[in-house]
């Protein structure tokens, strides 16, 4: 029985979702080792510069930052290794099928806990040209100077 229940966010790669148009998520487990889950469990990573793969029928991440753990001695992590992504072996041809294909690359999106399991949110993107992440943000400024002037028009109703 796991002891901690729900799902504990530790780091969103918010920079994917700007350099990247997100096709399809997948949820994957990570290989890691003891001192990584403390660390983890105290809350640090970075996945801002790390990317997915696969390599001979096994998807890895790399470039994810773990940071040392604090209290650790000479069984400290390396901060940033490969680390082995548990997925199932027809998600993994899948994937390396749509990568090797072209045009695509696995980032990871999310690393957090589910019911103490550490788990990674990977996502099959595909990258933003200069113009559609002018074009996303535009929309995003479009759309949040509606609401304010909806809320404004509002509070003028009432």
């Amino acid at each position: 029985m796991p002891r901690e229940k729900g799902e504990k966010v530790v780091a969103v790669n918010r920079r994917a979702r700007h350099q990247y148009t997100i096709e399809k998520t997948y949820e994957a487990g990570l290989v890691l080792s003891g001192t990584e889950v403390k660390s983890l469990r105290a809350g640090h990573a970075n996945l801002t510069d790390g990317y997915a793969f696969i390599d001979k029928g096994e998807a890895w991440v790399d470039q994810v930052n773990i940071p040392q753990y604090s209290q650790g001695t000479w069984t400290n992590h390396a901060a940033k290794r490969q680390r082995k992504l548990l997925l199932h072996k027809d998600e993994i041809t899948k994937l390396g099928h749509k990568v090797a294909v072209g045009g695509y690359t696995l980032v990871p999106l999310k690393l957090y806990f589910v019911d103490g399991r550490a788990k990674v949110e990977i996502g099959l993107a595909k990258g933003k040209t200069e113009y559609d992440k002018r074009q996303t943000l535009r929309e995003r400024q479009d759309k949040r100077e509606a609401e304010r002037a909806m809320r404004s028009r509002n509070r003028l109703g009432e």
